[in-house]
């Protein structure tokens, strides 16, 4: 609602969520039980309010290129949604230019990544691919860097490259990480330190500690 980027068409709430200050403004509320709001959203956890708004804006992959310096996101299949949306919500808050997505194979905005998000994706520019590879080559010819974060003996450390400028960072899917043609059109390749007996982090986790260390470089 506060960053009003998309048209609200129906807004339920149950008497006590309606009396929540963020709705104090909201005219157009109809006030129903917590059973009714749990059948609406087909999903006990809501919180006692629920909305139907117009489907999601992307944006163009070409409109975050041509920022001026800036770092995005890239997605390589990440298909769970509480990862995307969990994503999105870190790359909000270390204010990333915005994240990108492929068209196949890929989690997409939906409730459940609105949800995860914090409501982040109403913020943030996130933008659909038909060909990650290709959005790297362009990428790079638009002058930025391009980092996938990967955890082969052949990555680097991920606090080694110099992230000031245009950056692209590249995270892989929950599965298999990133794909061989995907990761060749990488300039580097990254990893994060395993010092215990795993190999390995979550999606959003890894991509939570490298967005900091590239914002702690980037500031």
């Amino acid at each position: 609602m506060r960053a009003n980027r998309r048209r609200i068409k129906e807004l339920w709430a149950t008497e006590s969520a309606s009396r929540e200050y963020w709705l104090d403004k909201a005219s157009q509320i109809k006030r129903v039980s917590a059973a009714e709001i749990d059948k609406i959203c087909q999903s006990p956890g809501n919180q006692g309010v629920c909305a139907r708004i117009e489907g999601y804006h992307y944006a163009s992959a070409g409109e975050l290129l041509a920022k001026p310096d800036p770092l995005i996101i890239a997605l390589d299949e990440v298909q769970d949604p509480q990862n995307l949306g969990a994503i999105c919500r870190t790359a909000e808050c270390v204010g990333a230019t915005g994240v990108v997505i492929t068209e196949r194979r890929s989690a997409h905005v939906t409730p459940a990544v609105c949800k995860a998000s914090a409501g982040a994706v109403e913020w943030l520019s996130i933008a659909k691919v038909n060909n990650l590879a290709e959005f790297l080559v362009d990428a790079k010819k638009a002058g930025t860097w391009c980092y996938g974060a990967d955890s082969g003996e052949e990555a680097t450390d991920y606090l080694t490259p110099d992230y000031r400028g245009g950056v692209v960072l590249v995270l892989g899917s929950e599965g298999s990480g990133l794909r061989p043609r995907v990761a060749s059109c990488c300039d580097a390749l990254i990893r994060l330190p395993m010092l215990g007996q795993l190999d390995s982090l979550n999606a959003s986790a890894a991509a939570a500690a490298v967005m900091y260390g590239i914002l702690q470089q980037r500031s």
